[in-house]
């Protein structure tokens, strides 16, 4: 999604529980750091309601109502922080996280909050957006689910880095967004050790930490103001990930690919992180454009 000018907007989506959220905060914080547009998007979902009497066009009529209102809401709050920032209000009909998807195709990101659904309604919910549009989502997803922490340490930005193609799209935006924000960059890469093979862990932790300083090689570079560690920790993803991301700007992670059911395209570790990291988590496509 681009403005008239060609540029590409910050999407985020308006929840009508709570359209003032921590999610359209950090959104429009973003877009104002950016110089880029602002998308407000709520979804009117379909109704399967069956019941005599029931009147479903002014039910829908009542719901549009509502969206309209929580947009208009949410606009106020995004004026009354950014004054002159260019935003706009969609509302639209459909499942969310697949207005969404649509909506935000070709946009710089999409921005969401959490209804804190449990780690099955994530996935088979109606009512789920965070794992839909992140796993399918042609541009990076943010989760805002905790305000960025208020720390005095020097701020920072964690990367996930496996080696895969998502993790070398994981680590370019990581360095975006740590120049953008004056911020160090921290590239992590988990190992676990095999549970059957016999293995010289000494041996393969220096091959991991080979490959680690490898994948985020060539980017000093283009980012000559952002410092630079490599930690390579022993664990669980998800756990050593999580526990890195206290304190941290935002954990920036890849995402598998598009094929497949949704949770397992998305990846095991940016579903565990979207539960479980102290601030917000950015999963970023392969094929991100």
């Amino acid at each position: 999604m681009t403005s008239a000018d060609g540029r590409r907007a910050i999407v985020v989506g308006i929840d009508a529980q709570d359209p003032a959220s921590l999610a359209l905060t950090w959104a429009g914080d973003e877009a104002a750091r950016r110089g880029l547009p602002l998308r407000l998007v709520h979804a009117v979902p379909p109704t399967a309601r069956d019941l005599r009497g029931f009147d479903e066009g002014r039910y829908r009529t009542s719901l549009h109502e509502l969206g309209d209102a929580v947009l208009g809401e949410a606009r106020l709050a995004v004026e009354k922080r950014h004054p002159g920032l260019e935003t706009t209000l969609v509302l639209a009909d459909g499942h969310p996280g697949q207005v969404l998807c649509r909506r935000g195709a070709g946009a710089e990101m999409i921005v969401l909050g959490s209804r804190h659904l449990s780690r099955v309604e994530e996935v088979l919910s109606a009512y789920s957006v965070i794992v839909p549009v992140s796993a399918q989502a042609d541009c990076p997803v943010v989760v805002v689910r905790r305000q960025e922490p208020a720390t005095d340490r020097p701020p920072y930005v964690v990367v996930g880095v496996d080696g895969s193609a998502g993790s070398v799209a994981a680590v370019d935006h990581a360095f975006d967004t740590a120049d953008r924000r004056g911020a160090a960059l921290r590239a992590v890469w988990v190992w676990q050790a095999p549970m059957i093979l016999p293995i010289d862990e000494h041996t393969a932790v220096q091959e991991v930490r080979r490959q680690l300083h490898e994948a985020t090689a060539g980017r000093t570079a283009r980012h000559p103001d952002v410092p630079l560690t490599h930690d390579v920790v022993l664990g669980h993803p998800v756990e050593q990930l999580a526990q890195a991301s206290a304190g941290a700007l935002a954990v920036v992670v890849g995402r598998r690919g598009r094929g497949g059911f949704t949770g397992l395209r998305l990846g095991s570790v940016p579903h565990g992180l979207l539960r479980h990291a102290e601030c917000p988590v950015v999963t970023v496509p392969s094929d991100v454009r």
